[in-house]
């Protein structure tokens, strides 16, 4: 079996993991339902067989998600399987302040990192904040609407080939429990970051920003979804959309 396993391997955090693994010259396979070429069969949901797909397995990057509840099912499988396989170091991915803000989705993320710790196997988190093509989609998915929505908030977001490096990093060291959060080159506001994809794209539709109401503005407001400090990130908003759209 591989030296590295990458679960979510044909997504936009693993296929890029997997390749950059490679091109180190690591042994590495992914893990799907179906299986293929580079990937091992199997379900994550179910846990038919992870087992053998862990068996000799040294380090897991669990970059498979739902992003349901399902995906609680998903860590508790593979740690589970990992443990009885002797698995060295899993390495998953989590989000900037998923355990200070009042959402459904955070606050999963913030349970699936603490089954990950309590699992006994060696893991390390890596939070980020969003991605720029999250930011963007935001946006994007407004395109029948005669103004673009965008609550007033501030976000720091970070390019994935950014964090595909960082997840690599953590992979071939030692496992070190929850790292240090990373986030972009700049923290924004919503204004900002819709005048910034009005411009790339040549939209004339007007923005409006607003403050929505509730304990979830009010977390916002005390910035848990933002890392202060030297920024780890270095390719700015502009720049992804500057890219994505020319």
């Amino acid at each position: 079996m591989a030296e590295f396993l990458v679960t979510g391997s044909s997504g936009q955090v693993g296929r890029p993991a997997a390749a950059a693994l490679r091109a180190r010259g690591a042994d590495v396979l992914g893990l799907s339902r179906r299986g293929g070429p580079g990937a091992v069969a199997a379900d994550l949901l179910t846990g038919q067989g992870v087992d053998e797909a862990l068996k000799s397995c040294g380090t897991v990057l669990h970059l498979a998600a739902g992003n349901n509840k399902r995906d609680l099912r998903l860590i508790g499988n593979l740690t589970a399987a990992a443990k009885r396989a002797g698995v060295g170091h899993v390495v998953l991915i989590s989000i900037v302040g998923c355990d200070r803000i009042p959402l459904g989705f955070y606050r999963d993320r913030a349970t699936i990192e603490q089954l990950a710790l309590a699992s006994g196997v060696p893991v390390t988190i890596q939070r980020t904040t969003q991605f720029h093509s999250l930011i963007d989609q935001l946006f994007s998915v407004q395109k029948f609407l005669p103004v673009v929505l965008g609550p007033r908030w501030r976000f720091q977001p970070i390019a994935v080939e950014e964090v595909v490096t960082r997840l690599v990093e953590l992979a071939v060291g030692a496992p070190q429990g929850r790292a240090d959060d990373i986030g972009g080159p700049a923290q924004h506001s919503m204004r900002e970051l819709h005048a910034a994809w009005k411009q790339a794209t040549r939209s004339r539709r007007p923005g409006l920003i607003v403050r929505p109401p509730g304990k979830l503005s009010a977390a916002y407001d005390a910035g848990p979804n933002l890392v202060p400090g030297p920024a780890y990130g270095q390719r700015t908003f502009e720049q992804y959309l500057r890219e994505k759209y020319r």
